[in-house]
């Protein structure tokens, strides 16, 4: 559906993407995350054909996005961050101008404008100007425009910034029903969002790609492992003095809390049953257990373990791309 190939992007003597590998697959719902700068917004805008690449190839359904512009734009639809509204103008009129502008048939034009104004639930407003719509109905409208055309590609520029509870929750669902007829990509920072409606997650760290998983391969890293927080009646050599003797536990880090009490962070395979011997261990030491609490981990701790991780690794995951 999409190859992105050995793609440089270079702004003077800043480097926006470096030598960037993947492949987006047909008929599925792709989350791009990256901290601010990593190159995600750069990556979309080669894709779209707004700005063009240093070096390297981009192609959507086997054309070229530098050499067959007018092609590849015909099989992409793009909602930036800030949609690309007329104010002055109805919800219909707008519809109406971009389908001229994407040389949509007239004859067909009022019936297309009929079923995006079904799909995304604008029909109830059609008639008013966009000027005067709430966040949330402005983000249906460049959803909708998004849409004209039939593209296979629907490209998401955190669709969801700005919007109140309801409508976020709305905005996801209308995401999750795109997935049926066209292959999304979604760029957010919300890592909840990309984890509750995205089927594969890509993740870019300085114009490089790090990881390229499945949402279910990357939760299953939070699923290997479990954390625990304990709040120990003993001072820090005490409580490392039992640690110690714990083979269940992968690892743990201690603090010292203000009252004098010990916190202590643990890390152990999922599958490890430690709690009975961790008590008998701490009485036997005569050190009391004041609180024990499991700790949910999310995709946001994996996000930032492989943001944190070593260069040979990221150059590794590039690699492991490449080849696939």
């Amino acid at each position: 559906m999409i190859e992105v190939k050995d793609l440089v992007k270079r702004y003077g003597n800043h480097v926006a993407l470096d030598h960037l590998n993947f492949t987006i697959e047909k008929g599925k719902v792709y989350g791009l995350l990256g901290a601010n700068g990593a190159g995600k917004s750069t990556t979309m805008n080669i894709i779209t054909g707004y700005i063009g690449a240093t070096s390297g190839t981009v192609l959507v359904e086997g054309k070229d996005v530098l050499l067959e512009p007018e092609e590849t734009k015909k099989r992409i639809g793009y909602l930036p961050e800030i949609p690309p509204l007329y104010t002055e103008m109805t919800v219909e009129e707008y519809l109406s101008f971009v389908m001229e502008i994407k040389r949509i048939a007239k004859e067909i034009q009022k019936k297309h404008i009929e079923e995006l104004l079904d799909r995304v639930k604008l029909q109830e407003v059609r008639h008013r100007l966009i000027r005067n719509l709430s966040k949330g109905y402005r983000q249906r409208v460049g959803l909708a425009q998004a849409l004209v055309g039939w593209p296979a590609i629907v490209i998401l520029d955190e669709p969801t910034v700005g919007l109140d509870p309801q409508q976020i929750i709305e905005i996801r669902q209308l995401i999750r029903a795109l997935a049926q007829e066209h292959t999304v990509i979604l760029s957010s920072h919300i890592l909840a969002e990309v984890q509750e409606v995205c089927d594969h997650i890509l993740i870019i760290q300085k114009g490089k790609l790090i990881a390229s998983e499945s949402t279910t391969q990357m939760m299953a890293r939070v699923a290997s492992a479990q954390t625990v927080e304990l709040i120990i009646e003993g001072t820090e050599a005490e409580t490392a003095a039992v640690l110690a003797t714990m083979p269940a536990i992968d690892g743990y880090q201690l603090a010292l809390e203000e009252d004098g009490f010990c916190r202590v962070t643990i890390e152990s395979d999922y599958t490890a049953d430690f709690r009975r011997a961790l008590f008998k261990a701490f009485a036997q030491a005569d050190l009391a257990i004041l609180q024990m609490n499991a700790v949910s981990n999310s995709l946001e701790d994996v996000f930032l373990e492989l943001m944190n991780q070593p260069q040979d690794a990221v150059e590794t995951a590039q690699v492991k791309e490449d080849v696939q």
